[in-house]
């Protein structure tokens, strides 16, 4: 009995906008839902391969045709039948002749066949950069997480879709941004996912202060979901590509420019997948684990650079490492966030600059050799020209309401002085996170560190004096004098005292009574 869809071929969806793009992903995420991927930690690593083979395939159809035009020869990077247009799209060859087959003979094919094969291409004799991609991409499945095999077509049908030739022409297909939405579901509290994902309004934020530009490597050591690097491809093309004015700067930027190591197996092919589509066509990311050195796959890191003209990162809050990684670093501790400060500093070409974030303690510490000695290499052989207090809530949507603040720096120093700006007193929570606008005074005042009630600048010898403690403590913030007198607070402990008699005599007569 032949297996068939819910929607029937040529049926094709057309996209007017975001709004309809986000409405078709979460139709897709629905059915994947209800199809044994109940959380986003399940249904968005499902969707990301799916989504990747889907782009891939259009994308290698176009750079056929384009070679074609010119008389060129093309060497698809998958071969049939297995790419999309085989197996997966409605009308389909293989997809027609499984389908027409023997009951389960679709879920053998993808589980048996399809899925080992996509695995095994970076093994190929003289395998290729995009070759290699995909194996990683498709390192982490075994199989389809999705329940049956009507409801994997479904998938299928709704993912097919998705194409350039069904999105209006008169908006900007954006398809990178519907993806960043769903690792935003991954991030949020409860999932688990909070640690790989940063708010893409302080990625924005930081990259525009360090402000790489084309022909700059750009590296990030702890690469999560790849959020730094693809924010920082946004900024290098800029708007409409308006930065891209040759070429060869466009192939450097895909092929040459972003690099990163991620460790968790089942980010590391998020990470991919993400900056594919982003449009960054050979991302360079180590797997492995950075603090270590323990390699799982280097092959996609051939020929980086052995130092960065820029890093930006943000480092796991309260990790602990152990004396594997701690041998390694000249400043030993179990603190994960230190040890990869250490680590960016040593990784930046001179003149290198660096966007980072930490957590308070790092800053204030200093009772802590590791804290000290790691701080004052910071200030000696960097100019810390600039450290962003953030409010406590900045983090709290990824699971963590620790108090964090940004790092820029530039190898080369010594610093001399340090500029300040102070946003944490601003209220932020789930549903009222940080924006832009609040860093509008920063970027005015940022080129020449001027001085305003939020902005301040720090001497190198005060540094020194508090034994490099670099917390910041805004002097132009006035403090909340309690002005009751001794007799007042009297009165109201005595009030509050009466207040718990009365409940806990209410309490112990239920409790009698029950």
């Amino acid at each position: 009995m032949a297996i068939r869809s819910n929607r029937t071929n040529g049926n094709s969806r057309r996209f007017n906008g975001q709004q309809s793009l986000n409405a078709g992903i979460k139709s897709i995420c629905d059915i994947m839902r209800r199809s044994n991927c109940a959380g986003a930690l399940q249904y968005v690593p499902e969707l990301t391969w799916i989504l990747f083979l889907r782009i891939l395939d259009e994308t290698e159809e176009r750079e056929a045709q384009a070679a074609e035009a010119v008389g060129r020869s093309y060497t698809p990077t998958i071969e049939p039948p297995y790419r999309w247009r085989d197996w997966a799209a409605p009308d389909g060859e293989k997809r027609l002749e499984l389908q027409n087959g023997a009951l389960g003979a679709f879920f053998g094919f993808v589980n048996s066949d399809l899925i080992p094969h996509l695995r095994a291409l970076r093994d190929k004799p003289g395998a290729t950069s995009r070759q290699k991609v995909i194996s990683e991409i498709m390192s982490g499945v075994e199989r389809t997480r999705i329940d049956t095999e009507r409801n994997f077509l479904d998938v299928l049908d709704r993912v097919n879709d998705i194409s350039a030739h069904n999105v209006d022409p008169t908006h900007v297909f954006t398809l990178s941004q519907v993806y960043e939405g769903l690792l935003l579901k991954m991030g949020e509290k409860g999932n688990d996912g909070g640690q790989f994902f940063t708010p893409r309004e302080i990625i924005r934020v930081m990259v525009r202060v360090i402000d790489p530009k084309i022909g700059e490597a750009v590296y990030d050591p702890g690469c999560g979901t790849g959020g730094f690097l693809a924010q920082g491809y946004e900024h290098m093309a800029g708007k409409d590509n308006a930065n891209i004015t040759s070429p060869g700067h466009l192939e450097t930027l895909k092929e040459r420019t972003f690099y990163g190591r991620e460790k968790d197996n089942a980010i590391y092919p998020i990470a991919l997948a993400n900056l594919v589509l982003h449009g960054i066509d050979e991302p360079h990311i180590w797997h492995g684990n950075t603090l270590t050195g323990a390699e799982t796959y280097g092959g996609l890191f051939d020929g980086a650079p052995a130092l960065y003209d820029v890093v930006l990162m943000n480092p796991p809050f309260g990790g602990k490492e152990g004396k594997e990684a701690q041998t390694r670093f000249p400043y030993k501790t179990s603190a994960t966030q230190v040890l990869f400060l250490q680590h960016v500093i040593d990784s930046l070409k001179p003149g290198g600059r660096c966007g980072i974030v930490l957590d308070e303690g790092v800053l204030f510490r200093t009772n802590e050799a590791a804290f000290v000695q790691t701080k004052r290499k910071l200030l000696n052989d960097c100019d810390l020209w600039c450290i962003v207090s953030l409010p406590p809530g900045v983090f709290v949507s990824a699971g963590a309401g620790v108090k964090t603040n940004l790092l820029f720096f530039t190898r080369g120093g010594p610093t001399e002085k340090v500029w300040y700006y102070d946003l944490s007193d601003i209220k932020v929570g789930k549903k009222t996170p940080l924006t832009a606008d609040k860093f509008e005074e920063f970027f005015r005042l940022l080129p020449d560190h001027g001085d305003s009630e939020r902005s301040w600048t720090v001497t190198r010898a005060e540094i020194e004096g508090r034994n490099y403690d670099l917390k910041a403590v805004n002097p132009h913030r006035k403090g909340v004098d309690d002005t009751r007198t001794p007799e007042e607070l009297l009165d109201i402990i005595e009030a509050k005292g009466r207040e718990v008699a009365e409940a806990l005599a209410h309490l112990r007569k239920a409790h009698a009574t029950g």
